[in-house]
């Protein structure tokens, strides 16, 4: 397994990461017992959830349970800031909720400490500064060791940045967004920031939820077992004509070569210089074997060049 650092920062982190969203609704316990403990066997460190999955702490729960001694063999990372309540009055960034919300965290995850702490979205009600400084407070305090972003634009990073240097407090060291073989659209303005501002970046759907897989076919209808199949809104958001004829060409691409789409899918993030780890979650420990071994491709310069021209 390859370690990376995370951004600018002297946080080492694993190529692969595991994301942990399926454990406590897709798997059950014992499931994601045998899917944490194989990812730990087989190199991955870095473990990425929220406080929102799995129907509000249930993934968190999970991990709690089932990490144990191994807490410590891993880079546990989790965020903040969606809604945790119904009525709305427990979400943001305030520093009244995210001093609340990492103790409940903390409690649900049965560690003392945070490897990195991210804020899931960017709150539009609560002053940049603020939101800074709580976290700043965590990382003194020593219950939370890095900090980092998700969906946030490119200004708001650039925001955050200035604000922490000219504030003296702790930066952001990552950003978790949506980047794959048919959603880049980050490359315009998000990544520059990130490489400017040396932000390790944590792409998430990098399959674009199974469509990268190779598994749908054209015109077909999605298999029952498929995340397609139970979620018709994923479906309809990336089965467009554009991006089957992308897989069409791509799935040649990779087979010409003697590879996977899930290898292509893989290597190709891996080899993009503002990865520090590409999140993928499993269900199966055979989907964690597959996930570990699909970046062991090295593009080389010319076959990057004609993935862009399909691509881009």
């Amino acid at each position: 397994m390859q370690i990376r650092n995370l951004g600018g920062s002297g946080l080492r982190v694993s190529a692969v990461g595991l994301g942990c969203n399926n454990f406590g609704q897709r798997t059950d316990l014992e499931t994601s017992r045998k899917v944490i403990h194989k990812a730990i066997d087989l190199g991955i460190t870095l473990f990425d959830t929220a406080d929102i999955y799995a129907g509000m702490g249930g993934s968190e729960t999970v991990l709690g349970t089932v990490l144990g001694d191994r807490r410590k063999d891993i880079v546990l990372a989790t965020k903040y800031s969606k809604p945790m309540a119904p009525d709305g009055t427990k979400q943001g960034a305030s520093r009244r909720y995210i001093m609340s919300a990492v103790e409940a965290s903390l409690t649900r995850l049965k560690t003392d400490y945070i490897d990195l702490y991210q804020q899931h979205d960017y709150d539009p009600l609560t002053p940049m500064e603020e939101t800074l400084r709580a976290l700043d407070d965590l990382v003194r305090q020593g219950k939370v060791r890095y900090i980092g972003n998700s969906n946030f634009p490119a200004w708001r990073i650039a925001e955050a940045e200035m604000m922490a240097r000219q504030m003296n407090v702790s930066r952001f060291v990552s950003c978790q967004d949506e980047y794959s073989l048919v959603v880049r659209d980050i490359e315009k303005d998000l990544l520059p920031a990130a490489t400017e501002y040396r932000l390790g970046l944590l792409p998430f759907f990098p399959l674009a939820s199974g469509l990268l897989t190779g598994k749908y076919k054209r015109g077909a209808a999605a298999p029952d077992d498929t995340r397609f199949a139970k979620a018709p809104a994923l479906k309809d958001r990336y089965v467009t004509a554009r991006n089957e004829d992308i897989v069409e060409k791509l799935q040649a691409f990779a087979q010409a070569r003697g590879h996977t789409m899930l290898e292509l899918a893989f290597s190709w993030l891996a080899s993009r210089t503002q990865v520090s780890s590409v999140i993928a979650g499993a269900t199966r420990v055979e989907q964690v074997e597959q996930n570990v071994k699909a970046i062991g491709w090295t593009l080389s310069a010319e076959e990057m060049a004609e993935v862009d021209q399909i691509t881009k």
